[in-house]
């Protein structure tokens, strides 16, 4: 980041102890979840720091995928007077206006068999309403001129490896530097959902490349170490904005990385009924995609078994925390049901994510399951949004004394 910052945005971590990182999932309209969550870590910074304050002043770097890439560009994309598009407690508001026009429900008799036909021929929706969203909200803003610095994974299908928009590559990698239209389309387009997006981009040296990107969640669903390796590869560049840390330094990150929740309580599938599955069946099973599902749940759970193991062995487990709800069943565990209540039921969902005891994800079982003497999320928020609130206000005045008043 430059010197020229706003009087709200974060200086860079050689001011500080710590390198703040912020995660979003996948998980299509099921982004509600994390907006509840969002909206009210947001209300205790405020009430710290003043209501003008904003969940990108506070992150070193916000990842997010799929639908998590989209909330990711609504908090860091600047608006005419250099600050975030959308306070965090807009973030529901706009799902329940913009979600069932992004997903239209087929309706009657033969509803199922419309859905199962779409998924069998094509996208199940055109994704027209969503581009066009996209592209009114972001207009010509590009990667580099987030707030902050962001992470965004898609997955490039003619070339078959992940595409990681980043800020911190933008410098060296210049034709990365898309529009945040082109990059939160491709980050949604999920597969089955969506068509796949292609575009072209350019440097300022006439140097041009092609994208044909789908859903990031194909790469990475819970983009928390996506963020935490783009962060890392700063540190090993000697980048003068962060301070000297050793590859197992945990202890200097504080992430906070919020799921969509998952409905692994719900037992849709088991090896009997899977079996017996071709393509149709793993296509389009019980309303949802099953293989869709497997690969986004698979990437999301092994990021966070990974890093529950390293903060815990490194001692820095009070550094991290994961919010999900893996309880959900029936509609309220789909990504594109967006009907009225469903939507509504999210809400919910979220709402009572906040009152549930803080949790861990044990390792034997795969479940989450509550800390001891943890506290509820409500209360862990709290400590977290202290935590970045003393870290902003130590990087601001070790910046004042090394700098001056200037």
């Amino acid at each position: 980041m430059e010197e020229t910052l706003s009087q709200y945005q974060i200086r860079p971590p050689t001011y500080g102890k710590l390198i703040t990182v912020l995660s979003i999932d996948g998980g299509g309209i099921r982004g509600i979840i994390p907006g509840v969550i969002l909206a009210y870590l947001e209300s205790q910074l405020q009430e710290l720091d003043g209501e003008d304050v904003r969940i990108a002043d506070y992150f070193d770097v916000i990842a997010g995928t799929s639908t998590g890439g989209l909330i990711t560009a609504m908090l860091t994309a600047p608006n005419n007077e250099k600050r975030p598009l959308y306070a965090a407690k807009e973030i529901v508001p706009f799902y329940l206006e913009n979600s069932p026009k992004i997903f239209p429900q087929a309706r009657g008799p033969f509803a199922e068999v419309t859905n199962l036909f779409k998924v069998l021929t094509g996208p199940k929706y055109n994704g027209k309403y969503l581009h066009m969203l996209t592209r009114d909200i972001l207009g010509g803003t590009r990667l580099h001129q987030s707030l902050t610095n962001i992470v965004i994974p898609t997955f490039d299908i003619k070339n078959l490896q992940p595409v990681i928009f980043s800020s911190y590559k933008v410098p060296s990698k210049p034709v990365l530097d898309a529009l945040l239209s082109d990059i939160c389309i491709s980050t949604s387009a999920a597969p089955t959902l969506f068509p796949a997006h292609y575009f072209k981009n350019s440097d300022d040296k006439g140097l041009e490349k092609e994208f044909n990107l789908i859903d990031g969640g194909v790469a990475a669903n819970n983009p928390t170490l996506v963020a935490i390796s783009e962060v890392t590869k700063q540190v090993l560049k000697q980048n003068p904005d962060f301070f000297p840390i050793k590859p197992m330094d945990y202890d200097r990150f504080l992430v906070i990385s919020i799921g969509t929740g998952s409905s692994k309580t719900d037992h849709k599938y088991n090896a009997k009924m899977t079996s017996k599955w071709g393509l149709v069946g793993w296509l389009y099973n019980y309303g949802s995609t099953p293989v869709v599902d497997v690969f986004n749940q698979a990437t999301a759970d092994m990021i966070d078994f990974h890093l529950c193991v390293v903060f815990e062995a490194l001692r820095s487990e009070n550094n991290y925390l994961r919010i999900q709800e893996d309880t959900l069943s029936g509609t309220i565990s789909s990504a594109d049901i967006a009907t009225k209540e469903n939507l509504e039921n999210l809400v919910n969902v979220g709402e009572g994510l906040l009152k549930n005891p803080a949790s861990r994800v044990n390792l034997d079982t795969g479940h989450y399951e509550p800390i001891e003497n943890g506290g509820t999320n409500e209360e862990t928020l709290k400590k977290f949004a202290r935590m970045l609130s003393d870290e902003r206000k130590l990087r601001e005045l070790k910046f004042m004394n090394v700098n001056g008043s200037k």
